[in-house]
């Protein structure tokens, strides 16, 4: 099955979460090629500004968010330029006022005509009743 990934799935791969075991088995699958993963390019910058605010926040020790991204980059979705999805995602933005970085998701979901994997309820509660195909990570088996 191929899944758009997005960035807060990653964030539960490396700092402990009540959906890590979920986001773990996603990640092994794809190991495993059971599922092909995706992610806009941007995706690399929000994996690394996830890590420094959970420095920042306390929920890591400082000096461990360089280390965690490398755990994620180690093995990460396949990364789509976003340049062309750029415009659908400010309409997707100003139509649903959701972000427009989770926008970008969206619309690459979109574009590949597959389920947007989130573990950011508040994605899930602003995108899903526009686009049922915004998966929530705790749906997965």
């Amino acid at each position: 099955m191929k899944y758009v990934l997005d960035a807060s799935v990653a964030i539960c791969w490396v700092i402990p979460r009540p959906l890590s075991s979920k986001a773990i088995g996603l990640r092994d699958e794809y190991q495993q090629q059971i599922h092909e993963l995706l992610a806009p390019a941007i995706f690399i910058d929000e994996v690394a500004g996830a890590l420094t605010k959970a420095e920042r926040q306390k929920d890591i020790a400082i000096g461990q968010a360089a280390p965690l991204y490398a755990k994620v980059m180690n093995n990460p979705p396949v990364l789509i330029a976003h340049a062309a999805l750029i415009a659908r995602a400010i309409d997707i933005s100003s139509r649903t006022r959701s972000g427009y970085y989770d926008c970008l998701y969206v619309a690459l979901a979109e574009q590949e005509g597959c389920p947007l994997i989130t573990a950011d309820q508040k994605s899930i509660n602003n995108l899903t009743p526009h686009f049922p195909f915004v998966t929530p990570l705790a749906s997965l088996p």
